[in-house]
């Protein structure tokens, strides 16, 4: 039995190079975002806070993107009946809000973007974009 695994790490330029992508989604939109960029174990790596994004949204990009990487899943996917007991459960840390979408290469997660300011629909856009600056694979069908 083996004792360690190989595993994929997003990098920093990469994590800056999603973050690019959002923007410019962002920008085309007309709505300023807040973008968070996490690697597989949730510790941010790139943010942003656009000239005229919501300051408290700040925080909710940063929780969609957590649990997104954390549950390895859309944070849309979670239960709705579950919000509190996340919410307490991940000291606020964990969201079942739109907007979180895990980074997956080759079917392994490696972080997640987490995007707040926007509608629901606007934020998903904005991640999704961030997805396919770094060709990572899309789990919203």
């Amino acid at each position: 039995m083996s004792m360690t695994r190989n595993s994929l790490k997003l990098t920093h330029q990469g994590a800056l190079k999603a973050l690019a992508g959002a923007i410019a989604k962002a920008e085309e939109l007309g709505v300023p975002q807040n973008i968070s960029v996490v690697d597989d174990g949730g510790n941010l790596l790139a943010f942003v806070r656009m000239d005229g994004a919501k300051l408290l949204s700040r925080e909710t990009s940063l929780s969609k993107a957590v649990t997104a990487a954390s549950h390895r899943q859309p944070t849309s996917r979670l239960n709705p009946a579950d919000e509190i007991k996340l919410a307490i459960a991940g000291g606020g840390r964990l969201t079942n809000l739109e907007g979180g979408l895990p980074i997956m290469i080759g079917g392994q997660c490696v972080g997640a973007v987490g995007v707040g300011s926007g509608t629901g629909a606007q934020d998903v856009a904005v991640a999704r974009a961030a997805l396919v600056a770094i060709e990572a694979e899309d789990q919203i069908p």
